[in-house]
């Protein structure tokens, strides 16, 4: 996980720029340079993960099919000799400096993101002369875009954010990848220049109106065009059962294994829930020595600990295991808030345990990279689709989930990993399964077989590659599984900061999202405090479809459903 910013215009600062940058210190504490183009700022904090030399460091600069090697600052020198010795590991920042555009720029390029196969792209442009002074990932892009221009971003399988300056016609081209996994933010400043940055606290000073940029798209000459909508279902799949669950496993284990490549180590957050654990299953069986693995729950009620445990013992990984108590998560409520980015409901409760969890990683382990199980909810269903009337409108809920999935589940995970300088890695994610996976007949996705998301589980029954309890387990909002008592500890303390009175008075500051519970409203205070007047950010609550009988509840967690039965046990 890195951060990237940018600026379009000679209008911000070099100091207010470099400001900027170091308030997402955490998403790259290895180093960070800051690069002045002549009319605008590129910036980048690394979190050495591909290519662990100094030569990985961004941003890129190309001139003539090849990359132009940045000459080190003395800091910078005895930085690459303790790095090539001990490998990275959480360093004092280095002191940033402002650089000069490289003699014989002609691209320039900063990225958050992991490539996948570019190993034999860079074989392809090496082939059509191009060379390379890394080992990173990152370093094909500025070759991609003097090769094909911003058709490279149909091209890609990645997950991303970047922006590229092109020196020749002065212009800036930003991108997202099409889930939106790696956060990308823009708006723009009083004199009208665009910024672009992976978090909105990046510019919150820089701009009165933060925009999420939307996924699948680049951003060109004051434009955005989508180069790829994922939701988007030109034809259905009518395959047979076989046929199709063959596709979600052969899929889901080519997205595992893409995502195991790194320079770095690597862990795995196992809730003992189905998705998390076909991960942690697939990865075992690919991997020749023991996982490491890491659950969290409650110190009184934990729910998914020893569903956890059944399959670290199942997999033979080396388990670790965090518990947290009610000042935990009190205490943590605002840091966590802060580091999101949000107000809604369902994200700030999923993310308590998250949050504690990734931290625990982050001082008790070496791993930098993390694989997680989220957006399966979205692609197959959660508990509330159960309740959807017909296969069209099971359809457009799910359509809807994956359109919106990076201001809510994605999100999450992508700050609640990289607030501890770790890197998310989601495998439900990877683009191949995601398109195949939607255009499944909804029909067969629904659940007719008293068994949500049975197609995935039916797709892994034969691999017995976790246990068959654990396959066929009923699903828990990850909230309630860390353990009940949280969700009902953030209401208590929510009780506590409102009379009656001063709720009514509250929530009528709001217009946009306008808090309907004491516990919305403490939280929309809290993000206000930090991202004030950006709640548009947020598209809304994330709560199941009330135009369905047996949804219109007033809590988004599953846990309110007529349907929940078994999940909470």
């Amino acid at each position: 996980m890195c951060s990237i910013i940018a600026v379009t215009g000679k209008d911000v600062s070099f100091d207010k720029f470099k400001d900027a940058l170091s308030r997402t210190h955490s998403r790259g504490p290895d180093a960070a340079r800051i690069i002045n183009t002549g009319n605008g700022y590129l910036g980048f904090n690394r979190l050495s993960i591909m290519g662990l030399t100094c030569a990985g460091m961004q941003p890129f600069a190309y001139a003539d099919k090849k990359t132009i090697r940045q000459e080190l600052t003395a800091e910078e020198k005895e930085r690459a000799i303790e790095l090539g010795k001990t490998g990275p590991k959480e360093l004092t920042m280095l002191p940033v400096t402002e650089r000069t555009l490289p003699e014989g720029s002609k691209i320039l390029c900063v990225c958050n993101g992991e490539i996948y196969g570019f190993r034999k792209i860079r074989e392809e442009l090496e082939d059509k002369g191009y060379s390379f002074i890394s080992s990173s990932d990152c370093e094909i892009l500025p070759a991609l875009y003097h090769e094909y221009g911003t058709e490279m971003f149909a091209k890609l399988d990645a997950e991303y954010a970047c922006v590229i300056y092109d020196v020749e016609t002065d212009s800036y081209i930003a991108a997202r990848d099409p889930i939106g996994i790696r956060p990308l933010y823009y708006g723009r400043t009083e004199e009208g220049s665009y910024v672009f940055a992976s978090e909105p606290k990046n510019i919150v000073a820089l701009t009165d109106k933060i925009y999420p940029f939307p996924p699948g798209h680049y951003f060109k000459d004051g434009e955005f065009v989508c180069y790829r909508d994922m939701s988007r279902v030109d034809e259905f799949v009518k395959d047979d059962m076989d046929s199709v669950t063959d596709h979600i496993h052969d899929l889901l284990v080519e997205g595992v294994a893409k995502r195991l490549d790194s320079d770095s180590p690597v862990a795995f957050l196992l809730s003992g829930g189905l998705d998390s654990s076909l991960v942690c299953g697939i990865a075992a069986s690919m991997i020749d020595k023991p996982l490491q693995t890491w659950a969290i729950g409650m110190d009184i009620d934990a729910i998914d600990l020893k569903y956890a445990r059944e399959v670290a013992d199942y997999i033979h990984s080396d388990h670790h295991e965090v518990i947290i108590s009610e000042k935990d998560v009190v205490y943590a409520l605002e840091e966590v808030i802060k580091a999101l980015g949000t107000y809604d409901i369902t994200t700030v409760r999923a993310s308590m345990g998250m949050y504690l969890l990734c931290k625990a990683i982050h001082e008790q382990s070496d791993s930098r990279v993390i694989l997680t199980g989220e957006i399966s909810d979205e692609i197959f269903g959660y508990k509330y689709t159960d309740f959807a009337p017909n296969a069209e409108e099971f359809q457009k809920e799910s359509e809807k989930r994956i359109r919106e999935i990076h201001m809510y589940d994605v999100l999450r995970a992508d700050r609640c990993i990289s607030a501890h300088s770790l890197e998310a890695r989601v495998p439900f994610g990877d683009l191949d399964f995601v398109s195949y996976c939607m255009s499944i007949d909804p029909a067969m996705k629904m659940n007719t077989y008293g068994k949500g998301k049975y197609l995935l589980r039916k797709a892994f029954e034969a691999d017995e590659l976790i246990p068959e309890s654990i396959l066929w387990r009923e699903k828990a909002a990850f909230s309630d599984a860390v353990g009940h008592s949280l969700k009902d500890d953030l209401a208590a303390l929510a009780e506590r900061s409102y009379t009656d009175e001063e709720f009514e008075e509250g929530i009528s500051k709001y217009e946009h999202a306008r808090p309907f519970t004491k516990e919305s409203l403490l939280y929309r205070d809290i993000f206000e405090k930090y991202y004030p007047g950006q709640s548009e950010m947020v598209a809304d609550f994330w709560m199941p479809n009330k135009n369905w009988e047996g949804c219109n509840v007033n809590d988004p967690s599953a846990r309110v459903l007529s349907n929940y039965g078994d999940s909470g046990i």
